[in-house]
């Protein structure tokens, strides 16, 4: 259930192929603000994984003067392929000026939907930032691995059938 300050999002849930230029100038530029400059992660972001993705994008509110709407929230959903298979959720996001909205939750309840509605009974799996197992949990997902770190966070993977 969306709160108020969630209501007017613009929800965009594309393939790679069908971004904007925009689109993807916003989304590598969200995740380097966040994972990069935030949370002082020196990593390779463009590692090949979102030409084959799906990318889900929420969008503010109309800004005032006509600019652009800024980007709110971003996440990559992977596919299952070959060495994997189970769908996986990543670079879940939302930036500095629309958190504590309640956001990441009106994110994962999007993302659920579009991935259900389109690779019913796919289990999902994510590698979540350890201090988020409670909020994933609240959403059905459950810990398969234990607590480990990847670029100096704690993190770990998490998987809803």
């Amino acid at each position: 259930m969306q709160s108020k300050e969630t209501s007017s999002i613009e929800w965009r849930w594309k393939a790679f192929g069908d971004l904007t230029n925009v689109e993807v100038y916003d989304m590598l530029a969200a995740r380097a603000a966040v994972f990069v400059i935030e949370q002082n992660c020196l990593y390779g972001d463009v590692d090949g994984l979102d030409i084959g993705a799906w990318h889900l994008f929420a969008y503010g509110s109309q800004q005032p003067s006509g600019t652009r709407a800024k980007l709110a929230g971003y996440l990559r959903v992977l596919l299952p392929d070959n060495e994997d298979a189970d769908i996986r959720i990543g670079r879940v996001l939302t930036t500095a000026d629309f958190r504590g909205q309640g956001l990441g939750s009106a994110m994962l309840e999007t993302v659920l939907g579009h991935i259900r509605a389109q690779w019913p009974r796919t289990p999902i799996r994510l590698h979540a930032q350890a201090h988020l197992q409670p909020f994933y949990g609240a959403f059905g997902f459950e810990p398969i691995s234990d607590v480990h770190e990847e670029d100096g966070i704690p993190h770990i993977w998490m998987r809803s059938a």
